[in-house]
């Protein structure tokens, strides 16, 4: 019977470590909470390793917990960005630049572009509206494949035409999120450079960061000279 005594002992059991294990979620939600408020304060992530695997198993937690205290949802994207470039970063460096490749979104083009969209997304034409013409000139010469791309159906099949190892993501906070999130998936090391600004043209990439990232790895000496301002000492 439902009633009797084993079976009520085997109930409350089940109670008492569904509680315990909530309050373990609430705690590692709170212990992330804090250190993600302290990477976003100073800059600095302490144990990137436990709060990458926090922040993917726990986000809604976590971002339900921002909210409380004053906090976006774009703080806690961030801070994954971040966490998966540092985590990833080395990884990166070790891939032959031969072997990776970048995605511009089109919103970075002028409004004027006179490029037109392939099958392998738009085709630069290196009008100078826009940076991108200087970008894919100076990558290319390093040996990366670079993409314009419309979207996201873009980059899978590039993907899977030409399997890179380490791919740069340029875009908005979450296409980059998602891309980033994507990559791991399928086993790509991948680094993530957010827009200074949204929309669906004209936007502005953070071309500080993108070529800091882009040279990392690169032997000094193939870098143009263009480029050495960007290099990390």
């Amino acid at each position: 019977m439902i009633g009797s005594a084993p079976y009520a002992h085997i109930l409350m059991l089940i109670g008492e470590l569904t509680v315990l294990i909530i309050l373990l979620i609430l705690f590692c939600g709170f212990i992330i909470l804090i250190l993600t408020a302290y990477a976003i304060r100073t800059g600095n992530i302490l144990f990137p390793t436990f709060m990458r695997g926090g922040l993917l198993f726990l986000e809604g937690l976590v971002r339900g917990l921002f909210r409380v205290f004053g906090f976006e949802d774009t703080d806690v994207f961030r801070i994954i960005v971040t966490l998966q470039n540092t985590l990833n970063r080395r990884a990166f460096m070790a891939v032959p630049v031969q072997e990776r490749a970048v995605f511009f979104p089109q919103c970075l083009r002028a409004a004027a572009c006179p490029a037109h969209l392939h099958e392998e997304g738009l085709k630069c034409r290196s009008c100078g509206l826009c940076r991108i013409g200087e970008a894919r000139q100076h990558l290319e010469e390093l040996g990366y494949r670079v993409f314009i791309v419309p979207g996201s159906s873009f980059i899978k099949r590039m993907i899977k035409k030409y399997h890179p190892r380490a791919i740069i993501g340029v875009g908005c906070l979450l296409e980059v999120k998602e891309g980033i999130e994507m990559s791991s998936q399928i086993n790509i090391n991948a680094m993530g450079v957010v827009n200074m600004s949204d929309g669906c043209v004209e936007t502005s990439a953070d071309w500080k960061t993108f070529y800091q990232i882009a040279l990392l790895g690169i032997d000094p000496e193939k870098i143009p000279k263009d480029l050495k301002k960007y290099q990390e000492s």
